[in-house]
C-alpha cells in the first residue's frame, strides 16, 4: 500500500507546489479532487493543466486517483449539488456530463481509479426513485469508464443515499453487480456509521477497494480527525487491506486541517508508516 494525501487537505498553497514536498515526506500518491484551484474539467486551457500535472506527478514518483466531491464546482451556491440523485433532470445529467470529463481525465493522467459518490437525497423521494436515478446516471459513466480503462470507486457518505455498505450492496446488486463499480472505503465513515468491528464489515468486499481514504472519526460522528485523535482501531483494517492485495493509496483526507496540512502530512506519515512496518 502507498503513503497517499488528499488535494482536499491542502491549504493556502498551490497544490502542484505541494506534490514535491509530499513526496519528500514519502507520499506516493495523491488523490486530486477536480475543482476550481486545482484541475479544472471545464477550463479552456484543460489540456495544458492535464500536462502540468501529468509533469508534476511524473517528477516526484506519484500515483494518483481522481476525486469528484468538489463543494462548489457545479454549483456556488449549494455544496456537492446538482447530484446523480437530484430531483432535476437537467441537474442530474450535468452530474452525469461531469463524471465522464472526469473518467477522460483520468485516463489521460493514468489515474488508479475515478472516485464519487451518491449525493444527498434533498426532494424527499421514495428509497426505490432515489436509486432509479442513481442506476440511470451510472449507467453511461460505467459503460465510459469500461471503454477507457478506468475502475471507478463509489463510496458510501454518511448523509447521502448511499452511506453504509450495506447500502452500497444493494445498488451493486440493483445495477446487476458490474465489474466496474468498484468501492472506495472511507475508514472514518465506517466508524462514523457504526460499522463495527471495521474489518469484519469490510472483509466482503476488500476484494472490490480500488481507493481508500484514511482518517479518524469519532463513533457516530461525521468529523475528520487527525490519526490517532479518534476511535478507529486502524491495524485490523489496515492487515486485513494488506492482506486482500490493496496496492493503492491510503489517502488522508482531513480537509478541516488544511490550514496546517504540512504539519498534517508529516504526522500522518509518521503515524501510518509506523502501522504499516517497513517500507
Amino acid at each position: 500500500m502507498r503513503l497517499g494525501f488528499s488535494t482536499n487537505s491542502i491549504g493556502d498553497v498551490d497544490p502542484l507546489v505541494a506534490v514535491p514536498l509530499l513526496a519528500d515526506l514519502g507520499y506516493e500518491s495523491l488523490a486530486l479532487t477536480l475543482d476550481h484551484h486545482t484541475l479544472d474539467p471545464f477550463a479552456a486551457e484543460l489540456p495544458n493543466q492535464i500536462d502540468r500535472w501529468r509533469r508534476a506527478l511524473a517528477a516526484s514518483g506519484m500515483a494518483c486517483v481522481i476525486e469528484t466531491g468538489a463543494r462548489h464546482l457545479l454549483d456556488p451556491r449549494i455544496k456537492h449539488e446538482p447530484t446523480l440523485v437530484s430531483p432535476d433532470r437537467e441537474g442530474r445529467a450535468r452530474r452525469v456530463d461531469f463524471t465522464l470529463r472526469a473518467i477522460e481525465i483520468a485516463a489521460k493522467l493514468g489515474a488508479g481509479c475515478v472516485s464519487l459518490w451518491s449525493g444527498v437525497g434533498r426532494d424527499g423521494a421514495d428509497a426505490d426513485v432515489f436509486l432509479d436515478r442513481l442506476a440511470a446516471g451510472l449507467e453511461p459513466i460505467l459503460e465510459r469508464a469500461t471503454a477507457r480503462g478506468v475502475a471507478i470507486g463509489f463510496e458510501p457518505e454518511p448523509g447521502m443515499v448511499i452511506d453504509t455498505l450495506a447500502r452500497y450492496r444493494g445498488l451493486w446488486e440493483r445495477l446487476g453487480r458490474p465489474v466496474g463499480l468498484g468501492l472506495t472505503v472511507d475508514i472514518g465513515h465506517l466508524e462514523c456509521m457504526g460499522e463495527w468491528p471495521l474489518a469484519e464489515s469490510l472483509a466482503p468486499w476488500v476484494g472490490r477497494v480500488v481507493n481508500v481514504h484514511i482518517d479518524d472519526m469519532a463513533a457516530c460522528r461525521h468529523e475528520h480527525l487527525p490519526l490517532g485523535a479518534g476511535d478507529v482501531e486502524f491495524e485490523p483494517i489496515l492487515r486485513q487491506l494488506q492482506a486482500a492485495g490493496y496496492r493503492g493509496g491510503l489517502h488522508v483526507e482531513l480537509p478541516r486541517q488544511s490550514h496546517r496540512w504540512l504539519d498534517t502530512a508529516r504526522e500522518s506519515a509518521r503515524f501510518l508508516t509506523a502501522r504499516l512496518g517497513a517500507r
